[in-house]
């Protein structure tokens, strides 16, 4: 077994991430009104992500895309403040550190865009994403900023970077 790569997305990337996003919410039960999984750029996230202060990282090994995740404006919000985007991993990939991995990546690339938080919306039985999270320095919040869409994800987290 080949060791999982961490790099940016390509193009060529688009329809893999777009099938695994898909089935992990599938698979966890996530509605599809409401969340990542009605969003537009789904099926176009390198095109998604080509644009000034964003990123989308996949995971790769053997040839296959097994999780990804991303960094970007929070929409509807005037703030200085990212949103931690799309980061869903297949069975394969979890518990192995990647996830941690990934957020370092991502949170890097938000400090080093320039954003002075990070917002985050998950679900309240993802219970190992959120414990993720708190391990990374989000805390809770008591409702959303701006207006992603996902009005089934009722919990919201930010992290100061």
């Amino acid at each position: 077994m080949s060791e999982a790569i961490i790099r940016p997305i390509q193009k060529k990337d688009n329809e893999q991430i777009a099938t695994v996003i898909r089935k992990v919410l599938i698979d966890l039960g996530v509605p599809r009104v409401g969340t990542a999984y009605a969003d537009k750029a789904l099926d176009f996230m390198y095109e998604a992500y080509n644009k000034e202060k964003a990123v989308y990282f996949v995971v790769e090994e053997n040839d296959q895309i097994i999780g990804g995740a991303g960094i970007a404006q929070l929409d509807n919000y005037e703030g200085n403040v990212c949103e931690l985007q799309k980061m869903y991993f297949l069975e394969e990939a979890r518990g192995r550190g990647i996830g941690s991995a990934m957020m370092k990546k991502c949170i890097e690339k938000a400090t080093a865009f320039g954003f002075d938080q990070c917002y985050l919306e998950t679900m309240t039985y993802m219970d190992a994403a959120q414990k993720l999270y708190k391990n990374s320095g989000f805390k809770l919040l008591d409702g959303p900023l701006g207006d992603t869409g996902h009005f089934s994800c009722p919990v919201q987290m930010l992290k100061t970077l």
